[in-house]
Formats: structure tokens, C-alpha cells, sequence
């Protein structure tokens, strides 16, 4: 099965499909809508930007919409966990989209705003609530939502809620869902942790796999441009001379790095944007917005904040930094090449960020190709850049003698050292056994000593 109306969704969703420019099914979506209409719990992997939000949402809005369930008062017919609150709204917009002939209600819940107007949405029920955990479980403590009528449970991104910590909120989430329910899960990457969780809360899960764990999107072209720290945003400003770069995301490992960053391509006259945990959430929207219709040329963000980026026509991924989770760079670079598009990946890596290429390159399973004689190459670049295939893997700089030209350092060795505690003048005042005085401080009331 190639194309949506081959498996059994009624025309109301088929419709909307179409109208939203989908006729053929990517491989995530083929395997996994039928297993779901099934009822079967799932367990899907694929990388990012393969379509998996319609691949668990359309089965879903199928068998609610044929179900006999009802809204009650505060309750959610289904429930969607999503680690970041930019992914919860694109998941939100997505669906909304599929359910637009469809009598459904459904609403948001993250943190970052206002708690009241999702209170408010969640009075009558909804079919579907869209929530980050954090908020969701501040929510069902006040009593506002209840679970007990949950009766499909989809975890995306689940790795990355993981990452993030979320995995007691997770538990005390599904401690309150009905046992009788169905459970998908979907992620780029299976990591143990991940693995643990689905045994713990699934049943029986067919597992589909249509990308091995970790593997990098095709259509990516990635390089690594070895750089030392100190040159890496004059190299940024270079590369950005680029005008075959059109939209680019750059990534930093810190809130403030991308902050620094993204003043600094101001300043260079580069219309930008960063998206962090700090930012507030309609900071954040509408940066991401502003970079979605094209007003800003560059977005800089973290990794907290890649996985609600769904913005076609991204030319170019830089990693300013290479992130020290592996996992993360699978995710940072599936943020182009989306929807069988083409992309590049360039990555900055100093002397000191050898090992987390090391790490990546494992994970990934291939080496990430060296530029050498870019077109981004400028004079100095170079400069103390150790050669990647000379290094040890060791973690810092592994050359710690002097620089060339650098006068040679006088050796004490051999030579007698003062000990300092045992020539130091006694204090006076001191009770004896107590705390002692501070060195050089007369004590109170007590005249110093003459010299």
C-alpha cells in the first residue's frame, strides 16, 4: 500500500488529506496506520521529518470518529505526550488540519503560558489534548484534567523526553491511564532507556523500523570543517557569504551561546533569531514564525528546541557546536532534507570537540567527510587545528608544551621552597582547641603584637 486511500479512512479524513497535498504514503505511514487501526500498541522508529505525526494521528482520528466513546467534563478521549512545546503546536496544527470536517475538539496544554485558557478548553472534554508533561501533570494535580477515560496514548519523540528528564513525569502520567488502552510510541533513535519504558508500558508492541536507529537522513551532505574555537564565528560569518544558503539553522550546545550567536549575525547585518528554554513561548513562536515565512534568514537554536522545528526549504544545518549527546546530531541535521527535499549539514569542530565527533561517528555508523579545500576556507582558519586522523580521542588538548617562539619557563626545581605555613608568624589572641584567628588579624580588644 503506496497511497492513503488504500487504508480505509473514511472520505472526511481522506479529504482533508488531500487538501493538505498528500497523496502518497511515506514508509513510516504505509506499515504503521494499518498496524494502529489494528488496535495493536506500536513501537515505531524512523528518522525525523518521515511524516510520523499523520502516521499515529489519521488512525486515531479514524477510530475515534467510528468509536463510541463520549466527552466527559475535563477528560481527553486520547492523549499525545510531546517532549517541547513548538512540537506539541505543530502536532496540534497537524491534527487540526486532519480533523477539519470532523465534530472533534482538541487543545493544547505546555508550560511557558497561562495556565487559565487551558483550563478553560479542557471544561467540556476534548477528543484529543496535545500536552508537553510538565503542564500536564501540574493540571491534573489542580484537578483540572482526568485521565480515566484516555483511550489511546501516543508518546513522540520519546527519547528526547527521556533526555530531558521527564521520565517521572511520564510514570505518574501513565499511573493514571486506564489499563485497557492502546499505546504507540514513536522516536528517531532507541536508546535502553527508551527500550525500558516501552516493556514497561506497552503490550505486546509490534515494533516497525524503517530506518536502522540513529541512521541520518539520506539527502543530507555532511561535512565537518575542522576550526579552533577562537575563529569559529569569524568562519560563520565567512560560510553565511553564501548565497546558496537561504535558510539556515544554526545550532549551540548553551541558551547563551545561541544568544551570543544570534546577536552577533545582527551585528554582521544577517536578519536572526534564537529559540531557547529561556525564551518565552510567544518569543519563540514567533521567531520560529518569522524563519517559517522567510522574513529572518537565519534561526539559531538548542537541541531543547530542535525537535518542534518543521519548517521546509531549510537549505543548511551549522553546527556551531557539536552537541555532546550523540543522539542530538541525528535530530539537529534531520531539520533539513525534510519531505524528500535535499539539504546540507556543516559541522564546526575544534580540537577539543574531537571526541563528540568520535561519538557521532559511532552512533551514525560512518564517518562524517572531512572538507578539505572548501569554498569556505580562509586564511588562519587552520591555526592550531589538530588533524582529525592524528588524534587520540582523548578528551581536551592533548599538546600542553609552549607555543613556537614562547621564552623558555625558568625551573624551580631543585631549589629549596619556603614552607609558607611553617614561617608564618603565629597568630596571636587564638584560644586554644577553638576555631582559630584569621591570619594577620589582631584579636579583639588585644593590641598587635610589636615587630
Amino acid at each position: 500500500m503506496t497511497k492513503f486511500t488504500e487504508v480505509g479512512l473514511r472520505e472526511t479524513i481522506l479529504r482533508a488529506v488531500e487538501e493538505g497535498g498528500y497523496e502518497e504514503m511515506t514508509p513510516i505511514q504505509s506499515q504503521a496506520i494499518p498496524t494502529i487501526l489494528k488496535g495493536k500498541d506500536l513501537i515505531g522508529v524512523a528518522q525525523t521529518g518521515t511524516g510520523k505525526t499523520a502516521a499515529f494521528s489519521l488512525p486515531i482520528i479514524q477510530m475515534l470518529a467510528k468509536g463510541e466513546g463520549k466527552r466527559l467534563p475535563k477528560t481527553a478521549r486520547s492523549l499525545i505526550l510531546a517532549p517541547t512545546r513548538e512540537l506539541a503546536v505543530q502536532i496540534h496544527d497537524n491534527i487540526k488540519a486532519y480533523c477539519k470536517y470532523l465534530h472533534f475538539r482538541t487543545t493544547l496544554v505546555y508550560g511557558g503560558a497561562s495556565q487559565n485558557p487551558q483550563v478553560k478548553s479542557m471544561l467540556s472534554g476534548v477528543e484529543i489534548l496535545i500536552a508537553t508533561p510538565g503542564r500536564l501533570l501540574d493540571l491534573m494535580q489542580q484537578g483540572h484534567i482526568r485521565l480515566g477515560q484516555v483511550e489511546f496514548l501516543v508518546l513522540d519523540e520519546a527519547d528526547r523526553m527521556l533526555d530531558m528528564g521527564f521520565i517521572r513525569d511520564i510514570n505518574k502520567i501513565v499511573e493514571r491511564l486506564p489499563k485497557q488502552r492502546q499505546t504507540v510510541m514513536f522516536s528517531a533513535t532507541m536508546p535502553v532507556s527508551v527500550e525500558k519504558l516501552a516493556h514497561k508500558i506497552l503490550t505486546k508492541p509490534a515494533r516497525i523500523d524503517v530506518a536502522p536507529a540513529a541512521t541520518t537522513a539520506e539527502k543530507v551532505d555532511q561535512h565537518v570543517l575542522m576550526v579552533p574555537k577562537s575563529r569559529k564565528r569569524d568562519l560563520l560569518a565567512h560560510v553565511l557569504k553564501d548565497a546558496a544558503i537561504e535558510r539556515v539553522l544554526v545550532f549551540t550546545r548553551t541558551k547563551h551561546g545561541a544568544n551570543r550567536v544570534s546577536k552577533y549575525l545582527e551585528q554582521l547585518g544577517i536578519t536572526s533569531g534564537a529559540i531557547h528554554g529561556n525564551k518565552s513561548q510567544n518569543a519563540r513562536q514567533k521567531a520560529l514564525n518569522s524563519f517559517r515565512s522567510g522574513e529572518i534568514r537565519a534561526l539559531v537554536a538548542t537541541d531543547v528546541a530542535a525537535r518542534g522545528i518543521d519548517v521546509d526549504g531549510v537549505t543548511h544545518v551549522i553546527n556551531f557546536e557539536l552537541p555532546n549527546e550523540p543522539e542530538s546530531y541525528v535530530h539537529r541535521i534531520g531539520r533539513t532534507a525534510r519531505a524528500g527535499a535535499a539539504g546540507v549539514s556543516l559541522s564546526f569542530c575544534d580540537h577539543e570537540e574531537r571526541p563528540y565527533l568520535k561519538d557521532i561517528e559511532r552512533i551514525i555508523r560512518q564517518k562524517v567527510p572531512l572538507m578539505e579545500d572548501h569554498p569556505y576556507h580562509f586564511e588562519g582558519m587552520e591555526a592550531r587545528v589538530i588533524d582529525p586522523e592524528e588524534d587520540d580521542g582523548l578528551p581536551g588538548p592533548r599538546r600542553r608544551g609552549p607555543r613556537p617562539g614562547a621564552p623558555k619557563r625558568r625551573s624551580n626545581s631543585g631549589k629549596h621552597k619556603p614552607n609558607r605555613r611553617i614561617n608564618q608568624p603565629k597568630s596571636h589572641g587564638a584560644k586554644p582547641g577553638g576555631g582559630g584567628q584569621r591570619k594577620g588579624r589582631p584579636a579583639k580588644g588585644r593590641a598587635r603584637p610589636a615587630r
